[in-house]
């Protein structure tokens, strides 16, 4: 009778969890669903939209990281770049509404945007970001970064003049 029973446990726990992993199985009702507009300009992304979707925050470091420390600034992987593509024409940003491309993914999976506490939300000229530059504030940075340091804001600001 034990092993009928096991049995039975190993049957139904293997049911369950082949029901769980289906696309059959009924999905919440009412639950919001980002909403992802195809960007604006361009005809194709940098990367496979599936890789972006999964690793656009690896791709965003990487290029902070390069332009930041080693000064290298490129346009393919840039925010900038993002933001200029992928801004809504409706709002003209990123992240001002809940339906810009940023906010809506971001708010879906709950995860906080830090980027536009520095950088613009809205396409910008050829102008940079801020007004550091490669040769001053990277290198500031790249010290600052070797010596296990944290530079304030005053520090920066000072650095570009």
């Amino acid at each position: 009778m034990k092993q009928f029973l096991a049995l039975g446990v190993v049957v139904l726990t293997t049911a369950a969890l082949a029901w769980a992993g289906s696309d059959t199985q009924p999905k919440a009702k009412g639950a919001p669903q980002p909403v992802v507009s195809k960007a604006v300009k361009g005809e194709q992304c940098v990367e496979p939209t599936e890789y972006m979707r999964r690793n656009h925050m690896v791709v965003l470091d990487g290029h902070r990281d390069k332009a930041v420390i080693e000064g290298i600034r490129t346009k393919k992987h840039s925010l900038k770049e993002c933001i200029n593509c992928h801004a809504s024409e409706k709002t003209g940003s990123v992240a001002a509404a809940k339906d810009d491309f940023c906010i809506s993914c971001h708010s879906y999976a709950s995860v906080k945007i830090d980027c536009f506490e520095c950088h613009s939300t809205k396409p910008k000229g050829s102008i940079a970001m801020h007004p550091l530059n490669a040769e001053t504030a990277h290198l500031k940075h790249k010290l600052a970064a070797s010596a296990k340091t944290t530079v304030s804001a005053e520090e920066m600001a000072g650095v570009a003049q």
